[in-house]
Parts: C-alpha cells; sequence; structure tokens
C-alpha cells in the first residue's frame, strides 16, 4: 500500500499544504522546528486517528484558527481510499466521505510503521512504553483489540471508584466480584492477543538481529503476564482485594503486564549497551514491518521521524538496506543518499514544502 497525496489545512504550522508522494522514498528535509515531523503526525493521525506525540487534539491546530484538517488518500492492492480527519471542538473522521461512529472503523485501513527518536525508549523506559507499543502495533491488525482494552481500561476505572467507596465509605466488598468478572472477561482476549503477537515478534527479530550483528548476538523477547488465565486472574483479584482497598486503584492485571528483551541471554534494559539498544530497536522495527505485511498481505508504509538522530551511518545503511518494495517517508535535517532506491526530495522551510 502507499499513499499519493496529503492535503493539511491549519494544522501545526501548515496553514494550506498538498503534497505528492512516491512509491518508493520520500525524503523531507531543513532545519529544525520547520514542520517536517508534523507531516509525519499527519499521516499517523490519518491512519491511528490520534497523534504520536501530542495529548489533546487541539495541539494539533494552528494557534491562528479554530479548526484544521487532514486529507489522506491511499491506494491497496485491491482499492484506492480516502480519509479526512477534521479537528475542531470535537473530531470527525471520514472514510471515502462518510462520517464513522467508532475510532475501530478506522484502524486498519493505513497500516504504518514508525521510527521516532523517543522510540529507544520502549527498550530503556518503563513497562508502560512496551505496553504502548504493542497496543499500537495489535490495534491496526486487530481492531478487536482496540474494543476490548478500552473496556477493560473503563471497567478498571469503575472498579477503582469502587475501591475508593469501599474504603471510605465502607461499601459491600463482595460487589467487586462483578467487577472483576468483567475485568478477566476483556483481560484474557487482550492477553491473548498479546501473547500471539510476541511469539510473531520472536519468530521474525531471531533471523533479524542475528543478520543485523553478523551473528554475533542473539535477542530473544518473554512476555511477562500474570493474566494468562481466567482462573490465574480471578485468583489473583482475590488476594490482591484488601491491598487494593488500602491502595485505592488495581494492582494487579494485564495494565501491568511487560516484555523483556535479552540479548545473549542479558537482560538489555540492565546489561545492555547504547549500541546494543540502538540495534535492538531497529530490530523490532523491522519485525514490525514483516509482521504487518504477514497479516495484511501487503507492505505498510514506513514513516522515519528524524532518521539520522539516534542512529550512525552503518545502522542506517543496513536499515534501509532491508526495505524493499516499501513506501518510505524520511525526515532529517540533511539530504541522504539511498543507493539503487527512487527518491523524491522535499525541502521544508517554516511550514512549506518544496519539491526539488
Amino acid at each position: 500500500m502507499w499513499i499519493n497525496k496529503i492535503k493539511i489545512s491549519n494544522f501545526r504550522n501548515y496553514i494550506q499544504e498538498e503534497i505528492e508522494l512516491e512509491k518508493d522514498i520520500n525524503l523531507f528535509y531543513g532545519e529544525n522546528a520547520q514542520g517536517k515531523t508534523n507531516i509525519i503526525e499527519a499521516i499517523f493521525l490519518g491512519s491511528m486517528g490520534k497523534s504520536f506525540r501530542a495529548k489533546k487534539d487541539r495541539e494539533l491546530i494552528n494557534l491562528n484558527y479554530e479548526r484544521a484538517e487532514v486529507e489522506i488518500e491511499y491506494q491497496k492492492s485491491d482499492r484506492d481510499g480516502k480519509i479526512k480527519i477534521e479537528l475542531s471542538n470535537k473530531k470527525n473522521i471520514y472514510m471515502n466521505g462518510i462520517k464513522i461512529k467508532k475510532l475501530s472503523e478506522l484502524l486498519g485501513k493505513i497500516n504504518i510503521v514508525i521510527f521516532t527518536p523517543d522510540d529507544i525508549n520502549i527498550l530503556k523506559g518503563g513497562p508502560q512504553n512496551r505496553r504502548k507499543f504493542l497496543d499500537m502495533m495489535i490495534s491496526q491488525l486487530k481492531p478487536n483489540y482496540m474494543y476490548h482494552l478500552n473496556l477493560y481500561l473503563k471497567t478498571i476505572e469503575q472498579r477503582n471508584n469502587y475501591l475508593r467507596q469501599i474504603k471510605e465509605e465502607k461499601k459491600d466488598e463482595n460487589l467487586l466480584d462483578i467487577w472483576d468478572e468483567k475485568l478477566v472477561e476483556h483481560a484474557i482476549i487482550i492477553y491473548q492477543y498479546r501473547e500471539e503477537f510476541i511469539r510473531k515478534m520472536q519468530e521474525k527479530i531471531k533471523k533479524i538481529h542475528a543478520e543485523i550483528t553478523n551473528y554475533k548476538e542473539e535477542i530473544e523477547i518473554e512476555y511477562k503476564s500474570e493474566c494468562k488465565t481466567k482462573e490465574e486472574y480471578l485468583k489473583l483479584l482475590k488476594e490482591r482485594r484488601k491491598l487494593d482497598i488500602i491502595k485505592g486503584f488495581t494492582t494487579k492485571g494485564i495494565h501491568r503486564d511487560d516484555f523483556v528483551i535479552y540479548i545473549n541471554k542479558k537482560q538489555l534494559d540492565i546489561y545492555g549497551s547504547q549500541g546494543q539498544h540502538r540495534t535492538a530497536i531497529l530490530s523490532l522495527k523491522l519485525s514490525e514491518l514483516n509482521i504487518v505485511k504477514e497479516e495484511i498481505g501487503e507492505e505498510p508504509i514506513l514513516l522515519l521521524d528524524d532518521f539520522m538522530s539516534e542512529l550512525d551511518e552503518t545502522r542506517i545503511k543496513s536499515f534501509l538496506a532491508k526495505i524493499k518494495n516499501t513506501q518510505v517517508i524520511i525526515t532529517c535535517t540533511e539530504k541522504i543518499n539511498v543507493e539503487n532506491k527512487k527518491i523524491l526530495i522535499y525541502n521544508v522551510k517554516e511550514g512549506k514544502t518544496k519539491k526539488e
């Protein structure tokens, strides 16, 4: 699949811009704070319905306006499509001119894999970063996953409210059984999706990482969860009930899950060097790319934001050499040469793109 046109208005520092893209590599270069990442963000918005860096949609609207629009025309092997997102007091999403009611209807229409400098924190940061990574990738492949995740998180919020009522208002704690059953129902489905994704990731990443490191390193991924079965999770919730009431929140569940990466049997986040972290994140992203391709039957779109900042030239060349038949959108401060690839170059300056 590939994007052939992007139209953005009053989005970040862009007022009106129409950008045509090639099927192969599209390079946006320029100095910092000119609007390069905003293009990546607009595409991400069209794919996922939200930003990868802003918490509120209002942040995406140009400060001088009350309304912004992003429109993306794309092609898949079997059909064309157009997605339009309007941002104002509320967000409206249209697919081929028809307004959709749920975000899950958007997911999977434009499949992307994104790589940003902050992605190093997937491996170096806390478990919430790794859960966010899993949630983003699985939801665009399996929209039903986001449905269950949202219901799980809503139930957690309701259970936490009731835990505080038990503590402060002496409510009947036996009624927690209702919330526990609901939690478990969604948790097991979420666990199964995550376990399947991690298993596929392990199959892909082992070969990729070995090739990148000239077979000097062996990589492994271990999914850590205490909610593998309904009985296991219900038992855990019962055991933690008194503590949950004291604390006022649910201390165990799939909202605490994590995965750990090992390099040559040593835990990466504890013993890994900076170079090993960078190589591992490249392997992770290439594995993502392969899994998405396998799931949807065609190549996803690869978004590489500020691609030069975290990687040396050797890693960049190694990464790009493994990408074939994929539309790539790159932002960086300087032009780069990509051997044996067709490349379209845009210079970005003060919210304007100029084709070279």
